[in-house]
């Protein structure tokens, strides 16, 4: 086993040599726009929608609908890291340069931090992690004994999913080599590349009628550059992610629902059996497994103290973070005209506390024009 578990480690690449995004180029160059959405086509999707209740249960048998007409997002020009990647280019420059070099910093753990969902955007991450004194101006992990856990959804709606699981591979080897950790766990988007991958076309059980990964994930989000730059390197690292993790008193889980209490009553039992469906290769079990994973809003009502406190009696920990619903539908504010017909866009701040304390949302809505977030465990008062 992984001394590290939830990152299976490949080959270690060599040095990444692209500047960081200005700091002017902000979320709001990427043009975020959400799309309409879909109901039909017996297609799982995601909403994000705020009319939804806990564990919307309402289509298809637990999912829950996304944004139909969701553009396959092209990047602007003279982005450092946007743009088509031909096929034999490798999303990680391989300049053969000399990498810094880091030291383990003596004293027990490091301090412990969380990225939510990053869906593509890679400008946007390395300019949270750098904000951080995580990564350098290179690129670089230079956080020394540092814990960095990654919640999931690395991929879809942005415009280099590739690429940001080429640099959390990367920083996971070189926060090893300086005595910290870079980890990351399975969200239902990293399923949901593994089944179009795998599967392609072929007709799955939806519960609701005939379905395909395929499908499912042009539907949500999907972008073809990705498909295109995915190697098998990068579906053997995802497959082998886990599912959850605790640290610090702090349950770290991508999707914000009970669905977890279906797979086993501890970490390592949960986390097994999610590997363990992804090896056995059934297109039904995947999707099986996709479906619950797409489930959300389980913390959010009245029982939603209720439902945290299960999982924390369960798996551990005295609070769950997660990732998967944004803040802004978390707190009923949807993007769209306000009263003077301009367009609205969320704002958020920081991470989102509820459910009694017990729940903390990690997702800022990158993707509808909100925020990337890293942020330090536990909070400050």
């Amino acid at each position: 086993m992984s001394p590290y578990p939830g990152y299976a480690a490949p080959p270690p690449l060599p040095g990444y040599t692209h500047p960081l995004p200005p700091p002017h180029l902000g979320a709001e160059e990427h043009g975020h726009h959400p799309g309409t959405e879909d109901h039909g086509h017996h297609l799982v999707a995601e909403d994000h929608g705020h009319h939804l209740g806990a564990e919307d249960h309402g289509h298809l048998d637990g999912y829950t609908p996304t944004e139909r007409d969701l553009p396959v997002i092209e990047p602007l020009p003279g982005r450092p890291y946007g743009g088509e990647v031909p096929h034999d280019v490798p999303t990680v420059e391989l300049t053969p340069i000399t990498a810094p070099q880091h030291h383990p910093v003596p004293g027990g753990p490091g301090p412990l931090y969380v990225v939510g969902d990053v869906h593509g955007y890679l400008d946007e991450l390395y300019a949270a992690l750098a904000a951080q004194g995580i990564v350098d101006a290179h690129g670089h992990w230079a956080a020394g004994n540092t814990r960095l856990w990654f919640l999931g959804d690395f991929t879809d709606r942005g415009p280099d999913g590739v690429g940001v699981i080429d640099l959390v591979m990367r920083l996971s080897a070189e926060a090893a080599a300086a005595g910290g950790y870079c980890k990351a766990l399975m969200g239902n988007h990293e399923l949901l590349l593994i089944g179009a991958k795998r599967f392609g076309d072929t007709p799955v059980n939806s519960g609701a009628g005939t379905a395909s990964f395929q499908a499912a994930w042009l539907l949500n989000g999907g972008q073809r550059t990705d498909m295109e730059r995915l190697e098998d390197h990068h579906l053997q690292w995802m497959s082998r992610l886990d599912a959850m993790a605790e640290e610090d008193g702090h349950l770290l889980v991508h999707s914000d629902t009970t669905a977890y209490l279906e797979y086993g009553d501890s970490i390592e039992a949960v986390n097994d059996a999610v590997t363990e469906a992804l090896q056995r290769n059934d297109p039904d079990e995947c999707w099986d497994l996709f479906r619950k994973f797409t489930k959300r809003f389980a913390f959010r009502d009245e029982a939603g103290s209720t439902a945290a406190r299960e999982l924390l009696e369960t798996y551990g920990g005295s609070r769950v973070v997660h990732g998967h619903s944004p803040i802004p539908y978390l707190l009923g504010e949807v993007p769209g005209e306000d009263a003077d017909g301009e367009e609205s866009t969320p704002v958020v701040e920081g991470p989102h506390l509820y459910a009694d304390g017990l729940a903390l949302a990690m997702d800022g809505g990158v993707t509808m024009a909100g925020k990337l977030l890293v942020v330090q465990l536990p909070l400050a008062d």
